[in-house]
Parts: structure tokens; sequence; C-alpha cells
């Protein structure tokens, strides 16, 4: 079993690697195909930020988090507005993706934020007339 604190470094092509959980512990890298070798070693090698101030020293990431703000707006997700004093703000996280081609290189680097919903309470906080409307077009049907 690895020790997270000592990863194990692997060489392929020359590129050396470094990762606490080489795939190399439970896949022999000779069984692969080339196409799969470099797709597996191209997901293995990249790092997707865990926290929104890790994500902002990166200009890839900067650029991911301005199209995700701007689509949210061109969507018409939200809008900005007073928040009542009797509601407290819903919180949010940002998540960090990449996305790769099936070659194994990378298409983009995506970010979405999510609210953090959990912290709703049905009836004080929403009131979900979505569901209601799908139940009762399926009982019409």
């Amino acid at each position: 079993m690895n020790n997270s604190k000592n990863p194990k470094h692997f060489i392929h092509n020359k590129s050396v690697y470094k990762s606490n959980y080489p795939i190399s512990s439970v896949l022999s890298y000779k069984s692969l195909s080339k196409d799969h070798l470099n797709y597996t070693l191209a997901i293995t090698a990249s790092h997707e930020p865990q926290s929104y101030s890790e994500a902002s020293q990166n200009v890839k990431w900067i650029d991911a988090i301005h199209k995700e703000i701007k689509a949210l707006e061109d969507n018409k997700t939200w809008y900005f507005t007073d928040l009542p004093k009797v509601k407290k703000p819903i919180g949010c996280k940002w998540i960090f993706k990449i996305k790769y081609k099936s070659d194994g290189t990378i298409e983009r680097n995506k970010a979405s934020l999510l609210a953090k919903g959990y912290t709703q309470l049905e009836g004080i906080d929403f009131i979900d007339k979505l569901i209601s409307q799908r139940v009762h077009s399926i009982r019409r049907n």
C-alpha cells in the first residue's frame, strides 16, 4: 500500500510523473495500447484545483471561471437583487474539472459554480412548483 506522503515516481517517454496512487499498482502499462497508455498518463499527470484560491493562481482556470459566470448570466440563471433582512444567503462552491479528448489531450478546463442548496428548507426558502407540475402532467396522460 502506498504512503500518500511518499509519492512514487514513474517514467514514460523521458517524462517523470509523480502520483500518490499510481495506476501501475493495479494495472500494467505493458498491456495497454499506445493510445490508451497516452490517455492514462495524461489524465493521471494533470492537476485539478480543489479550491477557488488555488484556481485563481492560474490564468487557464480564471478564464474557465469567467466563462461559467458569463454562461450563467447569458442563460439568465441568476440576477442580482437585495436580500430580505429575514433571509440568509445561500453559499456556493466552485468545482474544477479537466475535460479530455479521447486521445488524452486536454480539451478544456471546466469551472462550475454550485449552490449549497442543502442549507435550504422547502416551504421556507423555496417552493418546489416544478415537481408538482411534473406529477400533475404525468397523471393527466
